[in-house]
């Protein structure tokens, strides 16, 4: 005897993966449920291979591509509305918007074939016209589906913030700051950071991944130079840095040469910290920041700030969850649907072929083209068996 519980029976189709399904339920307790797996491996049962759960599921039709990836994301949602947004992909609101966009394709691709297989009929005027106004609505549902996307791509992944300046203008300060709470060691002594120092916070529900970093400056100390070439390494995997300075002095010749080993295309934020001591309010201007690292206050201009430069908007009902794998599905069915606009002045040839390749990708999103390595790569990144 091992434990008293209960066990569930689920057969097919309708359980989680489509298949009979038999869940032992028991009182829990780590040592007791150990005991219980034990016992089931040696009767010939296997540990489940990461997101061996969902992947049978999509293989069984239970689910689609997105959805599944959106159990692991759900898994590991790391606020309330990346949650929510996680929940409303795996209920098929993503899937939906990619669906229906394939339907209004398959239409028009129905229309192409028919003037391309009977070109002296009377439906060839709809050439310059119907077809255009169907590409042109097709367009803009897709340019609003991929911004929705992008917006749950930032509420999945984050916002990667790196702190970068000369010893003493504050990062460590503002990081611990933004963090609420005493990450990183603060003293006069320059130099004091000497590695990459990470915490995430949360603005509106979207993860911040800030990264306080070494000093940037002239020096001949060994461990300080170490240090500051694992800055420069956290630089080159940003999506903002901010650039701090004392708001007294503001930049100088060593800032300025800071920014010009920035990579380009890197959204830079120049904060002057210690309005405090400088006797300066809070403001913004541009791409400067006026705020006090030590009193808080202009932090709800950067927070502001962080959140518009990567074009979040403030979160509705409608946003789901998504990932760079889907964003770049979107960008390529877009390039497609572009050049099938072109086409259609062209050659109705070049127009359709555009057109399925757009449905290609759209249907790569859901799973109905994905080539067996991509499924692995998906489902290999579950946590556990789920």
């Amino acid at each position: 005897m091992l434990d008293e519980g209960v066990v569930v029976y689920y057969p097919a189709p309708k359980s989680y993966t489509g298949e009979d399904v038999l869940e032992l339920q028991g009182h829990g307790g780590p040592v007791v449920l150990k005991g219980v797996l034990n016992r089931c491996l040696q009767l010939g049962a296997r540990m489940a291979n990461p997101g061996e759960f969902t992947q049978r599921a999509f293989l069984n039709d239970k689910m689609d591509l997105a959805q599944a990836e959106s159990v692991a994301d759900l898994i590991d949602a790391s606020s309330e509305a990346a949650a929510r947004s996680a929940l409303r992909s795996l209920t098929g609101v993503f899937s939906s918007h990619v669906n229906s966009l394939n339907a209004s394709l398959v239409e028009l691709r129905m229309l192409i074939e028919a003037i391309l297989d009977f070109p002296d009929e009377e439906t060839a005027f709809l050439q310059t016209a119907q077809i255009q106004r169907k590409m042109d609505k097709i367009l803009e549902n897709l340019l609003a589906l991929e911004n929705s996307a992008k917006q749950g791509s930032v509420l999945r992944e984050g916002i990667r913030v790196v702190l970068i300046g000369q010893p003493n203008v504050g990062k460590s300060s503002l990081l611990n700051m933004l963090a609420a709470r005493d990450v990183a060691i603060v003293t006069p002594i320059a130099g004091t950071t000497r590695d990459a120092l990470r915490e995430t916070v949360q603005i509106d529900g979207v993860p911040i991944h800030i990264i306080d970093t070494a000093g940037l400056r002239e020096t001949t100390d060994e461990v300080e130079m170490i240090g500051m070439a694992r800055t420069w390494r956290e630089i080159a995997d940003a999506d903002v840095a901010l650039l701090l300075v004392e708001a007294e002095h503001g930049p100088a010749a060593a800032e300025q040469e800071i920014l010009g080993g920035l990579p380009s295309g890197l959204p830079v934020f120049t904060i002057h910290n210690k309005i405090d001591l400088a006797g300066m309010t809070a403001r913004i201007s541009g791409k400067d920041i006026y705020l006090s690292a030590c009193t808080g206050e202009g932090l709800d201009l950067l927070r502001e700030s962080l959140l518009r430069v990567v074009g979040w908007q403030t979160e509705s009902s409608g946003i789901f969850m998504a990932r760079e794998r889907h964003l770049q599905a979107l960008r390529s069915a877009r390039r497609h649907l572009e050049a099938a606009k072109f086409s259609a002045e062209t050659a109705l040839e070049l127009l359709a072929e555009e057109l399925r390749l757009t449905q290609q990708a759209l249907s790569a999103i859901t799973g109905e083209f994905s080539a067996d390595e991509l499924l692995g790569e998906i489902f290999s990144r579950f946590c556990i068996g789920k």
